[in-house]
């Protein structure tokens, strides 16, 4: 059974979450609600849930301002938002889940599910790598969740990512490799377009990290670790266009 506690200051959002609570999850025990900041530090003073749903936006201030009330969490975490862009960015890059309204059974099922595989996972290195994303603007490094656990990286160690099914294989340039169950295009929509390029289906090079083009069978990238990615033919012009840019 999870505990979870709702902070939101939305009325109709606590009432859904509740009614979807009851309609289609036996497995969620709600132990109190909060609207507000102050109400919502208060009640998990009190309370011991195994998964908080915090709204962002509140009259009293944000949901990272309750956050900071808490220097080890014990529970685990669902942003419940519809925030800025860049704030959802800082989400994906730290591995932080979150619901965006209006909220639908689906979405809320596969986050539970998530907090179930990952009840163990610390919260803590995550929320700081979030918080400091948001405070400078910046997008410096990326949690990655496996099977192990979680692996931090910087962006400027990502050698390159290759996929496979539903997994994508992230290469660093230390050697080390973690295999993520994302799809290669969720990473593509999230990574710098001016430090990684799509050059096949299944790859995603760094092009600090490209050490030369070949021609050889219609275009290979060959990579600083020695490895040649192929680039489909109707990528080529682009990705010779970005390594020209990117060297000059």
């Amino acid at each position: 059974m999870i505990r979870v506690v709702i902070v939101d200051d939305e009325q109709a959002t606590r009432n859904l979450l509740k009614q979807l609570f009851k309609d289609y999850f036996p497995d969620v025990q709600l132990i109190g609600e909060a609207d507000d900041v102050a109400s919502g530090v208060e009640l998990l003073k009190k309370e011991t849930p195994d998964l908080l749903l915090l709204d962002i936006q509140m009259p009293d201030g944000s949901g990272f301002d309750l956050l900071n009330q808490f220097r080890n969490p014990g529970f685990q975490l669902i942003f419940v938002t519809a925030f800025d862009k860049f704030a959802l960015k800082a989400f994906d890059y730290n591995a932080i889940d979150y619901l965006l309204k209006p909220l639908d059974p689906k979405s809320l099922r596969k986050a539970i599910d998530k907090i179930h595989r990952n009840s163990d996972r610390a919260l803590e290195p995550r929320l700081k790598g979030m918080m400091d994303m948001l405070e400078t603007r910046q997008t410096q490094r990326i949690a990655l969740s496996s099977a192990e656990g979680y692996a931090f990286y910087s962006l400027e160690e990502i050698v390159r990512l290759e996929s496979s099914g539903g997994y994508t294989t992230f290469f660093v340039a230390d050697g080390q490799r973690t295999t993520v169950a994302k799809t290669i295009k969720d990473y593509e929509e999230l990574l710098p377009e001016d430090m990684f390029f799509r050059v096949h289906q299944s790859h995603i090079v760094a092009l600090q990290y490209v050490r030369k083009f070949l021609k050889a069978e219609n275009g290979q990238a060959l990579m600083s670790d020695g490895c040649k990615i192929p680039v489909a033919r109707r990528k080529k012009d682009k990705f010779i266009e970005l390594l020209t840019k990117y060297t000059l």
